[in-house]
């Protein structure tokens, strides 16, 4: 199956669309003319890539598993975001709580 849709070469194609749906997989795509639109999620998954790589894990649960202590553990409360003024997720998050409930 997974060969399948790599042979596909048209994501937007009625075939692709279909295989998808086979596979219980939702599509995402970003406006037509807005190159922008994908590119928090784009630049999320290259740093993905690069940080935990690419190895094929023994089982879905466990590439599940990986991806999901990444993005707890390292992504939201170790890395720094340059776009956040070079603090975490989470204490991102933290702070607009903190303003939320002095605002209250």
């Amino acid at each position: 199956m997974l060969q399948r849709l790599v042979e596909l070469a048209q994501y937007t194609s009625n075939q692709f669309r279909a295989l998808l749906g086979e596979l219980d997989i939702r599509q995402s795509a970003g406006r037509t003319g807005a190159c922008f639109d994908n590119a928090a999620a784009e630049s999320f998954f290259a740093v993905l890539k690069a940080e935990i790589g690419t190895t094929v894990r023994e089982t879905r649960a466990h590439a599940r598993q990986d991806v999901f202590r990444w993005i707890a553990e390292h992504y939201n409360r170790e890395r720094l975001h340059s776009t956040i003024g070079y603090i975490t997720p989470y204490q991102a998050r933290v702070r607009c709580h903190q303003r939320l409930d002095l605002a209250a």
